[in-house]
């Protein structure tokens, strides 16, 4: 068991900065520390470490063939780590970073630990826009592997207390810079052959790339895998085994990876995530049918004795007959659902909820990644009407 210590920039001044420099010196230091950025909050740890990435997978229970993305301080810093960066590329980095973009790039040898790229021969960089983030990976002195601060599978955390919920005694530290602004984990794209393929959908969409890259590209939505079953799975227990983080690293995950199919690309594609402990349906299609079924399907479930909540948009939150209604935005306004959506997934959680019917909302814009996101959670059980 480890003690999480916890760190605050929204204090004084004088006291954010110690509390800076303290969460900067347990990274350089090979430990794990969770960190705000203007997506979700990331569990960082030296992407150059074996060892301290072994600590990230462990804390977490993560498969160990879903790449982690490596976030820098500054955008020359990409060319340590990366063998070439294109012309589309650097197009990308001028007009979104720093920002909640995520490009995937040949990895120069030896760059990073073989775990963060799951033994492929790319890397996924990004350079967050929240400046706390930044002020701390440039404090460390290293790139750091960052993924979400959750145990895997569940929602991402969009507040420090949310890493707290999770991961308190697994991980070194928290530093709270409060509240993540977009709340959805950053947009993964990829170029081949002259197209830009969006892995993972996020902030960034893939309207706001084709307008920013004009004709010098396509803009393709490939989000990845959808595959569901695990090929390697990471043991949960694994952090309270004994084992330490290097033995984690390379006696079970590196030879995991050998012997596996090709790991995705891009981390959030291939397995169940954001999913909230009791089961949950989506429902999607015209919005007064939406409604009708939404409704039906919370019923059938009361007179099963079960406990039922309903994420509905403000639009429709007063015509729903449930013992818990949470409303998670606007369907005018999808940035809205797409800050709460995380938050209102714990608190079904918190609430005890064990049957969770939500509504479905416009995939253009970030809708297709608040989309996204809401299939993940339902574990695909989504019924179009």
């Amino acid at each position: 068991m480890t003690t999480t210590q916890y760190w605050t920039a929204s204090s004084t001044a004088e006291r954010g900065e110690a509390d800076l420099k303290e969460a900067a010196a347990a990274l350089a230091a090979g430990g794990v520390v969770a960190f705000p950025t203007e997506t979700v909050y990331g569990l960082g740890g030296d992407a150059r470490s074996t060892e301290a990435v072994g600590k990230i997978f462990a804390a977490k229970g993560r498969p160990s063939d879903n790449p982690l993305i490596v976030h820098i301080a500054d955008e020359a810093d990409v060319e340590s780590l990366c063998e070439r960066v294109g012309e589309i590329e650097r197009t990308l980095m001028r007009i979104f970073w720093p920002g909640p973009l995520t490009l995937v790039l040949p990895v120069r040898p030896g760059a990073v630990s073989p775990l963060v790229t799951a033994g492929l021969d790319t890397v996924a960089v990004r350079l967050p826009e929240h400046r706390l983030a930044r002020d701390l990976i440039a404090a460390a002195g290293c790139p750091l592997a960052a993924p979400s601060a959750n145990r895997s599978g569940r929602p991402s955390p969009t507040e420090a207390r949310h890493v707290q919920e999770d991961l308190d005694g697994r991980i070194d530290g928290v530093l709270d810079g409060g509240a993540a602004g977009v709340g959805l984990e950053s947009t993964v794209v990829r170029v081949l052959d002259g197209i830009v393929h969006v892995l993972r959908p996020g902030g960034v969409t893939a309207e706001h790339l084709q307008a920013a890259i004009g004709d010098l590209a396509e803009v393709r939505q490939s989000h990845g895998t959808e595959e569901t079953n695990p090929v390697v799975a990471a043991d949960d227990s694994a952090a309270d085994s004994g084992i330490s983080a290097r033995e984690l690293a390379e006696e079970r995950l590196l030879p995991e990876l050998r012997q596996a199919a090709e790991p995705p690309r891009s981390p959030g594609v291939k397995y169940a995530h954001y999913a909230p402990r009791g089961e949950m349906l989506l429902v999607t299609g015209d919005p007064e049918r939406m409604v009708a079924e939404a409704q039906r399907a919370a019923d059938e479930a009361r007179r099963q004795g079960r406990r039922v909540g309903v994420l509905a948009c403000a639009e429709h939150e007063a015509r729903y007959r449930a013992e818990h209604v949470l409303r998670i935005g606007s369907r005018a306004e999808p940035a809205t659902a797409a800050r709460a959506l995380y938050a209102a997934l714990r608190q079904c959680d918190e609430l005890g909820l064990d049957y969770i019917v939500a509504e479905g909302f416009p995939e253009a814009g970030i809708g297709a990644a608040l989309m996204n996101r809401l299939r993940k959670a339902a574990g695909g059980r989504e019924h179009r009407v």
